[in-house]
């Protein structure tokens, strides 16, 4: 297995006075207009973790897909990106898990909450790997609803069908594939858990995420399939520029009590953990990567 002394030396995260106003017209935004750019390597050399399996990535892109996309690599996997439309991100994911980490990565855009899409993102999987053993369900979108009265139409069906809708139909597709041992991840939200009053909207997706993951792992269990979710808080990925106004985006991440916004990195981790025989005993559960918030499991 490569070494890859280049992303395991310790780096010093940036602190919520380092994150400039910034602001982006899309959703998902893109990554690579972000300053600072997130931090999605990888701190320690891969052990085989996963080696030998399949991993199906939606919004795997940038952000935490990213991050868990190349550390999924690094410890063996072979990697399929599910996204939206944001191809230079998504060609960049592919450049880091084939040529920094020499893993196989396919890249696959379409929305999934149209169901021919995320069928075809699980086919197109198996058709190239021959197997599918991870299913990480975390492509979303996000817009704030401050004004909840005033929110479209347009935009509440455009994250139920993403946030919910894609998870739903991609997971079904991906059903017949998944065998004994095999590991579904949802990312849901902090937002599920504490509230949000300016993301009414999104939190209300991310609760759904939340007893989609519960009770599809009480309906998989027998069959040896472990479900489980993650729930981020403020991490630094192109939600944040692509959500919230410029001035809002200053400072980002300093009001939790660590001080500082997460970055993807330190999110994927809790990703591995589930995906691997480290999570063997664990289904039905949530861990909470959000910098010191307390919020019921």
């Amino acid at each position: 297995m490569a070494e890859h002394s280049s992303t395991t030396q310790p780096r010093t995260p940036p602190k919520a006075e380092d994150i400039p106003p910034q602001s982006q017209d899309s959703m998902p935004a893109n990554e690579y207009e972000m300053d600072p750019p997130p931090d999605y390597a990888p701190r320690h050399p891969g052990v085989g973790k996963l080696k030998g399996k399949v991993a199906l990535i939606t919004g795997g892109d940038s952000g935490i897909g990213r991050a868990t996309a190349v550390l999924f690599a690094r410890e063996g996997a072979r990697i399929a990106v599910a996204y939206l439309e944001e191809d230079r991100d998504a060609e960049e994911t592919r450049r880091i898990v084939e040529e920094e980490e020499g893993s196989e990565c396919l890249l696959i855009p379409g929305d999934l909450g149209v169901k021919e899409n995320a069928t075809r993102a699980v086919e197109e999987t198996v058709s190239r790997f021959g197997a599918l053993d991870v299913l990480v369900n975390n492509g979303a979108q996000q817009w704030l609803d401050q004004d909840f009265g005033a929110l479209s139409e347009e935009r509440m069906r455009r994250m139920i069908e993403s946030n919910i809708m894609g998870y739903l139909f991609t997971t079904q597709a991906a059903l017949p594939h998944l065998k004994e041992g095999a590991s579904i991840i949802n990312t849901t939200s902090i937002n599920a858990f504490a509230g949000n009053a300016s993301l009414i909207t999104y939190s209300t997706t991310r609760g759904a995420t939340l007893a989609f993951s519960r009770s599809m792992a009480k309906a998989l269990v027998g069959k040896g399939i472990r479900v489980n979710a993650v729930a981020p808080g403020p991490i630094w990925t192109p939600f944040i520029p692509g959500t919230m106004p410029a001035e809002e985006v200053e400072g980002f991440g300093g009001d939790v009590a660590m001080g500082r916004p997460g970055q993807p990195w330190e999110v994927a981790t809790a990703y591995l953990f589930f995906a691997s025989s480290d999570g063997s005993y664990y289904t039905g559960q949530t861990l909470h990567p959000n910098g010191g918030e307390i919020v019921g499991a």
